[in-house]
């Protein structure tokens, strides 16, 4: 149903653009309402414009918290304009017809990101007035054009003076599912605010509500999921400040794949729990390859040489600025990533890997900024979708502590072999389940993932560390069910294993260990990653 646009509301928060769109529109003999700081600002340019109050009749008070919640407000929205009872109760309240609504909300996301941001600070900024328009305006699209993004202002522009002064019906349509997915993810992202803040002054009984709504702004089209037959999109959280692949600036590259976020979600996820220089190599969801080092370089080359076959198309992390060492040694030989993230690239760096062939046109480059254990989020709930449902849980991150290893046999660890227990532990957290990582110092040197019993991710990490295995150490994320695993290990020259432990034949397996002469230490946390 056409309807010429004479009337439009106007108020916004984000005033980007707002004085061009109004200009134009006040050109095409549209009558201009506003609120406060939006009238202001019109007005101050020379655009003619009403104010809200003098439609009313009602001033604007409680410091504007009441100023638009109004039946001639409200009823010029809503009313049915083929309806003979609402055209009725028009003319005999005095309500005029608002044909187009152009309102953006309080920004609260943003005032929650902000650091010591009260409770007070946050609750002024949760908009009333704002998503009752734009529902009100949804609600009646057959009639009524709602806009809630600037970037839509040239579109109802151009779209009004192709259409002598009104909107199509599947515009019209398309901006109301806009306006109704904003106030939805409104809501969501105050619900889950406030609920955090019950549960950080220990008032929640649970750490998670009884309803859990999740929103996201859609950033982009991907060309398909894990697979081509699949469709896919990228899709943004507000309520996370966490440097993140989500968050990061991409740099270089082609655009990004389903696949390549999984992956350096994946492969950030690791480097998280380093404050030191460390490289993670992750390929399909693994690590692949991992290393600690002095200088960043050399950790990137012990962590290439983990698995230098399936470092081959994978993607890095890095817990430090990709220098230009580090980018000579990637360009080097056969070798070539999909994507690397970083806390920021060198300019030196940046500019061979953007400009030598093969790499320049293809390799990603992602900036999230500095990062370390410290800023990851208690906060940022996991999810796993199911059909007809969802799961969700805390995020794992425990990092074990000399304090939290016990020693179960009769050999003990010495230092070495200590430090290179906790280093595998931390890498096995992030290997898919049954996890088995075997290092040597601060380097892995072979994984065993995914795989259906621990005997066989046992036989796959050995098979991957080859001949360095020799006095290595093992790190397996679940306990040992059976000794078969332990004497594979040590049979191939592994001195040291750590486990949680937690099996009804620990005895067994420990003793195993003593008959091998191999040392065992128990941490108590399981680390499954499904």
């Amino acid at each position: 149903m056409t309807t010429k646009i004479r009337r439009a509301l106007i108020s916004v928060s984000d005033k980007s653009g707002i004085e061009n769109f109004a200009r134009v529109l006040a050109q095409m003999d549209v009558e201009l309402v506003s609120t406060g700081g939006t009238h202001a600002k019109l007005a101050a340019a020379g655009i003619p414009v009403r104010e809200v109050s003098e439609v009313t009749g009602f001033p604007e008070m409680m410091n504007g918290r009441v100023k638009t919640l109004h039946p001639l407000i409200h009823g010029g929205l809503l009313a049915l304009r083929h309806d003979p009872n609402h055209a009725r109760a028009m003319e005999s309240h005095g309500i005029g017809a608002i044909d187009l609504a152009v309102v953006n909300l309080y920004p609260f996301e943003a005032t929650i990101r902000q650091a010591g941001v009260t409770r007070g600070d946050a609750v002024e900024q949760i908009d009333i007035g704002g998503p009752s328009m734009v529902r009100s305006a949804a609600k009646n699209h057959l009639h009524v054009g709602v806009v809630t993004d600037p970037g839509d202002y040239g579109r109802v522009l151009d779209e009004m003076q192709r259409l002598e002064g009104t909107l199509s019906d599947e515009l019209r349509r398309e901006l109301a599912v806009k306006a109704f997915s904003l106030t939805a993810r409104y809501d969501a992202a105050i619900s889950r605010w406030l609920f955090e803040q019950e549960c950080a002054e220990g008032l929640a009984p649970t750490p998670f509500p009884e309803t859990f709504t999740i929103g996201g702004e859609k950033v982009a089209e991907l060309r398909y999921g894990e697979n081509p037959h699949q469709s896919a999109a990228f899709y943004r959280s507000a309520q996370c400040d966490e440097p993140s692949a989500a968050s990061a600036e991409g740099l270089n590259g082609k655009a990004l794949s389903f696949n390549n976020y999984v992956d350096l979600d994946a492969a950030l996820a690791l480097a998280k729990e380093f404050d030191a220089p460390f490289v993670a190599v992750t390929k399909h969801n693994n690590p692949c390859g991992a290393a600690q080092a002095e200088a960043i370089e050399e950790a990137l080359e012990a962590a290439w040489e983990g698995d230098p076959l399936s470092a081959f198309g994978s993607v890095l992390a890095f817990t430090r600025p990709v220098n230009l060492a580090s980018a000579e040694f990637l360009v080097s030989g056969n070798r070539f990533v999909e994507a690397i993230i970083a806390p920021s690239f060198d300019d030196d760096a940046f500019g061979l890997l953007t400009e030598k062939p093969r790499w320049g046109k293809s390799v990603r480059l992602l900036a999230c900024g500095e990062f370390g254990p410290q800023t990851r989020s208690v906060n940022d709930i996991e999810m796993k979708k199911m059909v007809g449902g969802f799961l969700l849980q805390g995020r794992d991150l425990r990092r074990a502590a000399a304090k939290d290893c016990e020693v179960k046999t009769e050999r003990q660890p010495d230092e070495e072999q200590l430090e290179g227990l906790l280093f595998a532990e931390k890498i096995a957290k992030h290997v898919k389940s049954n996890a088995i990582v075997i290092a040597k110092g601060r380097r892995v040197l072979g994984v065993g993932a995914g795989q259906m019993s621990r005997v066989d991710a046992v036989r796959m990490a050995v098979h991957k560390a080859g001949e360095e295995v020799a006095g290595a150490v093992l790190a397996s994320d679940a306990f040992f069910p059976f000794p078969d695993g332990i004497e594979t290990a040590v049979e191939a020259g592994v001195s040291a294993i750590l486990q949680p432990g937690g099996s009804v034949r620990d005895e067994e397996v420990v003793a195993s260990c003593d008959r091998l002469d191999a040392v065992m230490v128990f941490t108590g946390a399981r680390h499954f990653r499904h």
